[in-house]
This record gives C-alpha cells, structure tokens and sequence, in this order.
C-alpha cells in the first residue's frame, strides 16, 4: 500500500512537473509570430511565412551578418573535403598530397585570423563586421555606427586589419553593410 502511494506522489510530481514545463514554453514564446520571425516555423502549405515589414528588418541585419558566416564557413567546409579527399587518395602525387595540406593549414590559419579580426573590430564598437580573407585581399564588411561610417571609422578598421594580418592597407577592402 506504501509503495502505490509513493508511486503515485512520484507520478503526480511529474505530471506537476510538465505542466509547469509547458505553461513556462508557453509564457516565453507568447505568440507563433515569435517563431516566425525567427523562420523555425512553416504555414498550411509548408512555406516559411511571411512577417511585417518592421520586424523582418530588425532580423534581417543581424540574418545578414549569421548568413554570410554560415556561408563562409560552408564554403571552406567544402574545401577542405575535396583537400582531404586528395591527401588521403592513394591515386595523388606526394606534391599533390602536399599542396593541399598546405592549403588546409592556410584555410584554417584564415578561419582564426577572420574571428580573431571580428572580435577586434567588434571590441572598437562596431556591431556585426564579416570578414573574407582570400589569397591576395581581404574584405571587410561592417555595420556603420549610429552616426554613420566615416573615414576615421575605415583607417581604424584598416589598422586592426594590418597590425592582426599580413595585409596591406590596399589589399583591404572595406564595405558599409546596408
């Protein structure tokens, strides 16, 4: 007799538990809108639905910004799979195998310096900045201040990018995100 009770006070303590777990869900995302801005939920027809105008705009600088990182690193995830295929096919010369290690320890020496020169230009002030090393350049895209971007906004990127990079001042290409 003991032991039903205390199964059911273990049941009921559960059962206590998740309403308390769906009420909480419930308060925090109040409305599907919140979903939907955020593109985790699909209408009837299987469609991300659209928002207002208000809204999607707010995101959709901040979308940019995770967009051209998942971008980026897809892209060099790509790379370094065909680079691997190649260091590890028996079909590939030794000076093959060779040059795409290298270029796999360039692409990763790039992935630091690219988040190792966001964090920096983000620490200056600057919301969201993307940056895209490639093999002769560097790009820089930059959310502009409140107050607008100004030269000395672009010479202090410049100098984050020339003192953290083996860059030059005219290898940088710096572009307002708009």
């Amino acid at each position: 007799m003991v032991k039903v009770r205390k199964r059911g006070a273990v049941y009921g303590v559960i059962g206590l538990m998740l309403c308390v777990a769906v009420y909480l869900n419930w308060s925090y995302v109040k409305t599907p809108d919140d979903l939907v801005v955020a593109g985790q939920v699909d209408d009837e027809l299987g469609q991300t639905a659209a928002t207002d105008g208000t809204s999607a705009e707010a995101v959709s600088k901040d979308d940019y910004f995770a967009q051209s990182r998942l971008s980026r690193e897809q892209a060099r995830d790509e790379a370094i799979s065909i680079l691997k295929e190649t260091v590890e096919s028996s079909a590939a010369d030794e000076s093959a195998k060779e040059a795409a290690s290298a270029k796999i320890s360039v692409l990763a020496e790039n992935s630091v310096t690219e988040a190792r020169v966001e964090s920096l230009i983000k620490a200056k002030g600057y919301a969201e900045a993307v940056v895209l090393i490639g093999d002769d350049s560097l790009s820089v895209i930059v959310e502009p201040p409140t107050g607008g971007f100004e030269a000395s906004d672009a010479a202090t990127i410049k100098d984050i990018i020339v003192t953290e990079t083996a860059f030059s001042a005219d290898q940088i290409k710096i572009v307002e995100a708009g």
